[in-house]
């Protein structure tokens, strides 16, 4: 529970021929850190392998199947994917080849289809004007005597025309739309000039209707209105063969994306393996547990053709191993906080459980309220038991735990939504009431305890990774340790330690002694850097001893700054129990104001709590979080660990 997930570094050498068998083993297992190994005598002569030019291959097919999807109109992949195949790339590219084909002559009878629909419905909505004009086409050029011109101009031009024109010119008006007319002017072969003068000015714009032997308006109307039907027919079935070709493709698809998305992660997984001239040397973390399985499953695959060697971690470099954290499902949500900051080194204290403790803690002191906990709580527990995610229901426990914890301060305080006649049932009483000062010094007495943990657990990994000197000298190592509750003793003890005659050794224990550690610890690193022959500090002895000056001056502020930064959870505790004594202040006044202002009260304290439960809750949250991250592990914890990212074959793969 305070330490990560034991790992043994996994080396399996297996022919080539057997590589990708076993790969696609250890991914359905999907328990395998894969790592990349460099070639050398304790590998094997050859690099890993250059597979960049095929993954890009296979990135390029699968966005030409999405590509395929959006001309069929496909809906995404479905959730339940079909079993992959086992298939080739340049298979696979010849099945989207072919599907591709299909779908373009597709596509490009439906374009041409609409394309024509579209040419034949502007003809009927031009003819459709000229409906009144029941004379043949053809026929109106070929008077020698009259002079035609058929078109439209806007609405507002229409009179000035008339005016203009006079009576030599006959005009026949046809409806159109509201901001056009669709007009035939009519008027002698000498009056012709005259007319084309006047429309130009009118802003007339000529139309050049499809004539036929002897067809009217009306006729060609007719025609054209039953080709566009036809048009439209065809494009119906144009529509129900590619639904068709969508029903018959699609779950072809999915397999063939499937096969590439897993082609990729195979890819990408042997660009880490050296290899000789037969056998590939693959390797990567496994945790301790699932060893035997692993082992047999490989053994298995190659039918005996390999060599397993598995190792404890001991001698590699601490970020070098990759970290898995395992918890009950209570402490879940927690390691969530946790992650959100970093994870812990491999050799590091694991912090979710103390982190599950004191979140919960300053939490419930500053939000503690039964009823507010109680809006939580069921809000938590229905997203855990609804939540269809694992993280969401990881939320809705977080909030189950968050809200019980404001439920237990809350009766602590005697708050209950806030209604004053229930504070007699306190157990404590209300942060507004009595001494604030005995809450600020439970709070900062708090953030000591929280403090003191952190540095006990820095303590501790200092130790366990064989850093004696930062164990003993850091600044949150045993002098820090020292220095810390040796002053705190001073300033709670002072005068029983004057009275005995012990203040000047409290002193000197408490601070004059870890101080001059800390001054001494840069000084001290040089002199074995200098004696182990490692790199030594740049600026010699000097500079180290002024680098820990400076350090023991922080290593003080830093240890009084965040003591002091717990009295928040007392500012915010009174702040919470403030904007509820507003609410009911402000609902006694709005009372007394109106017949109705019994009801209108109760809004004002319905929306009060609203206000508290939504603003002072997230406040809290954040805030308890800020404590966690900087005043707790700031302390001991350095966030750099690697996350344990198992070879899976599918991305959803749990």
């Amino acid at each position: 529970m305070f330490s990560a997930v034991p790992m043994l570094r996994l080396s399996a050498l297996v022919l080539d021929r057997d590589e990708r068998a076993v790969l696609r083993g250890l991914g359905e297992l999907g328990v395998v850190h894969i790592a990349r190994m460099k070639a050398g005598p304790e590998t094997a002569p050859f690099e890993p392998p250059d597979r960049s030019e095929t993954r890009l291959r296979c990135e390029r097919l699968l966005v030409r199947i999405a590509d395929l999807r959006r001309v069929l109109d496909m809906a995404p992949a479905a959730a339940a994917r079909p079993p992959s195949v086992s298939l080739s790339v340049d298979q696979i590219e010849s099945e989207i080849q072919e599907a591709e084909r299909t779908a373009a002559t597709l596509s490009g009878r439906r374009q041409a289809a609409q394309a024509r629909r579209d040419q034949v419905a502007a003809v009927v909505e031009q003819l459709s004007s000229f409906k009144g004009l029941e004379v043949p086409l053809d026929e109106l050029g070929a008077l020698s005597f009259l002079h035609f011109a058929i078109g439209s101009l806007p609405e507002q031009q229409f009179e000035g025309l008339r005016e203009k024109v006079g009576e030599n010119v006959v005009l026949l008006p046809l409806p159109r739309g509201e901001q056009r007319r669709a007009l035939v002017a009519v008027t002698s072969r000498t009056g012709r000039f005259a007319l084309e003068t006047a429309l130009q000015q009118a802003k007339f714009q000529r139309e050049m209707l499809p004539a036929q032997n002897g067809a009217t308006v009306a006729m060609l109307v007719d025609e054209s209105v039953k080709e566009r039907d036809r048009q439209q027919e065809d494009l119906k079935q144009i529509e129900l063969a590619t639904v068709g070709l969508a029903s018959a493709v699609g779950p072809r698809l999915e397999e063939l994306e499937r096969a590439l998305l897993e082609e990729q992660r195979m890819l990408a997984a042997e660009e880490n393996f050296t290899h000789t001239e037969a056998t590939v040397l693959i390797s990567g973390w496994v945790p301790e547990s699932e060893l035997p399985v692993v082992m047999r499953r490989v053994k298995e695959i190659a039918r005996g053709s390999c060599a397993i060697e598995a190792v404890a971690p001991e001698r590699l470099q601490e970020d070098q191993v990759p970290v898995l954290l395992r918890h009950p499902r209570i402490l879940r949500p927690f390691e969530m906080l946790v992650s959100g900051y970093g994870l812990p080194a491999y050799r590091e204290l694991e912090p979710t459980l103390f982190v599950a403790i004191t979140y919960l803690l300053m939490f419930g002191v500053m939000f503690g309220d039964v009823g507010h906990g109680a809006v939580l709580g069921l809000g938590g527990l229905a997203a855990l038991l609804a939540g269809r995610t694992r993280k969401l229901r990881d939320v809705g426990m977080l909030l189950l735990m968050a809200g019980v914890a404001s439920m237990l301060f809350g009766a602590v305080y005697g708050s209950y939504f806030g209604i004053a006649r229930l504070r007699a049932y306190a157990i404590w009483h209300d942060p507004l009431e009595g001494d604030p000062m005995q809450l600020m010094r439970g709070a900062i007495g708090l953030g000591v305890v929280i403090i003191s943990i952190g540095v006990i657990l820095n303590i501790v990994n200092r130790f366990r990774k064989r850093d004696w000197v930062g164990g003993f000298l850091d600044s949150f190592g045993v002098v820090g340790a020292i220095f810390y509750w040796g002053v705190l003793g001073l300033l709670l003890k002072f005068t029983a330690l004057k009275e005995r005659g012990l203040t000047g050794l409290m002193v000197l224990l408490a601070i004059v002694l870890p101080l001059t550690a800390w001054a001494l610890r840069a000084p001290l690193m040089h002199a074995l850097d200098l004696r182990a022959r490692r790199k030594p500090h740049t600026g010699g002895y000097f500079e180290a001893a002024m680098e820990s000056l400076v350090e023991a001056f922080e290593a003080v502020l830093g240890y009084m700054a965040n003591t002091i930064s717990f009295v928040r959870l007392a500012a915010y505790a009174m702040s919470h129990a403030a904007v509820l004594m507003a609410t009911f202040v402000v609902a006694a006044e709005v009372r007394k104001m109106s017949a109705a202002g019994n009801v209108l009260s109760v809004l004002v304290i319905v929306a009060g709590n609203l206000v508290a439960i939504l603003l002072e809750g997230v406040i809290a949250a954040v805030q308890a979080l800020r404590l966690e991250y900087y005043e707790f592990f700031g302390k001991f914890f350095s966030g750099s660990g690697r996350a344990f990212t198992p070879f899976r074959l599918e991305t959803g793969q749990e």
